[in-house]
């Protein structure tokens, strides 16, 4: 659809790629160039902290509030009990309670990054819908709330119907989760004037379901927005790496490899990468994205470092960028590569190379670390590492060696 936008978020949204589907471009545009709009996203503490395939939701946020808008950060403290079914093979493990809190702890932390919470007319808000789910009276809320809800049209939301078409178990406690998602938005609208939902394209149909429960209960018109779920060009879902997720929490994913991370990033993704994930004007975007050859490269640090500041901070950037140009341009050590300390139990009267290996995560297993020496990826101190039989002993660490995994990822070892 060609919709031109009159608002400044619309606009920023279709430029830089944020945009999948809206449930009502023009009302919502109109609503926009109005007064403020509070807009809001959930996130399940499913984990101690969101990933990167959760940022482009944040930068969704961030957009709204530097167009002049209210973002809602809203945890799901009583939903992460239910567990979102969307296009899952199977059911979420349960968490306790203290596990939610723990992580709705640690998820917090990212935010105030990105956006600011502060008492003004724009200041973003952090919610958490356990506050009314918690207390919901199972018989009232069925009357009330459950009788607005088709079961035939739940049973047709993609996300439901591919776990059904698979013949997998989708339990009633998951089923229920939609309405409760749905309810979210209710509330959100009945308390805080909440007009907006955003989300990824997954969240369409939890999406549809508030604004018509919305309608249906208050008589209030909402919109919803969706952004595109996200996949590298080489068809991998953004946020994972070869080491597992890229977490957006210091002490869960060093700032290190984090920057590491979106320097990696494949040729065609940056121009991409640059509008999702940096402030950056859309037409220098556009030109470092289009540069060819080893030039690329320069585009790929701009983009690492853009990403860093915001997420860890200028200075953490900047150390990134040096310890990398240490590691690659002069084969040095670099003070900021992860490190493991090792103490003289563990090492004892010698430990395996192909345990420190997988001791600094460059391989998952012993398997592994074996197939990697084995195929002549493993180095040691920038030497091929040939000997899988290698062992390591006190005296061979009283300066840290360096070990690498191909040619972009490394670590330290040290004594303790």
């Amino acid at each position: 659809m060609t919709y031109h936008p009159k608002s400044d978020f619309m606009a920023t949204m279709m430029q830089r790629g944020f945009l999948a589907d809206c449930t009502d471009y023009q009302g919502l545009d109109e609503a926009l160039i109005k007064g403020v709009v509070p807009g809001y996203i959930g996130f399940d503490a499913t984990a101690k902290s969101l990933h990167v395939g959760s940022l482009i939701q944040i930068m969704m946020l961030r957009w709204l509030q530097k167009t002049g808008h209210k973002p809602i950060t809203l945890m799901g403290g009583g939903t992460t009990k239910v567990g979102d079914p969307s296009f899952r093979a199977d059911e979420r493990p349960l968490l306790t309670p203290e596990e939610i809190d723990a992580n709705i702890d640690g998820i917090k932390q990212v935010f105030a990054k990105y956006i600011s919470y502060d008492d003004s007319e724009t200041g973003a808000l952090m919610l958490n819908n356990a506050e009314w789910l918690d207390d919901l009276n199972y018989l009232d809320f069925l009357r009330d709330i459950g009788r607005h809800f088709s079961v035939n049209r739940m049973l047709s939301f993609e996300s439901v119907k591919s776990r059904l078409d698979r013949e997998q178990s989708l339990s009633f406690l998951e089923f229920n989760y939609m309405i409760l998602q749905a309810y979210d938005f209710l509330e959100l609208n009945r308390r805080y004037g909440c007009l907006v939902q955003f989300g990824g394209s997954d969240q369409w149909g939890n999406i549809v379901n508030g604004i018509d429960l919305t309608r249906r209960v208050l008589d209030h018109e909402i919109y919803g927005l969706t952004s595109p779920l996200l996949t590298t060009s080489d068809g991998k879902k953004m946020g994972k790496s070869a080491d597992g997720a890229v977490w957006l929490n210091a002490d869960m994913r060093s700032p290190y490899e984090f920057w590491q991370f979106w320097r990696n990033t494949t040729d065609a993704d940056v121009g991409r990468f640059l509008k999702l994930y940096t402030e950056l004007p859309v037409d220098e975007c556009d030109r470092l994205g289009a540069l060819a050859g080893s030039e690329i490269n320069d585009a790929k640090i701009i983009l690492a470092n853009e990403v860093t500041t915001l997420c860890h901070g200028a200075e953490a950037a900047a150390a990134a960028e040096a310890t990398a140009r240490e590691v690659f341009e002069k084969g040095g050590i670099g003070e900021d590569l992860p490190t493991v300390s090792l103490t003289d139990d563990e090492i004892g009267d010698g430990i395996s190379v192909v345990q420190l290996i997988v001791k600094t995560g460059l391989a998952k297993s012993g398997k592994e670390a074996k197939r990697l020496i084995a195929e002549n990826g493993a180095k040691l101190d920038d030497a091929p590492l040939t000997d899988a039989g290698l062992m390591i002993d006190a005296a061979a660490l009283v300066q840290p060696i360096k070990l690498s995994a191909g040619k972009k990822r490394h670590a330290l070892v040290k004594m303790g």
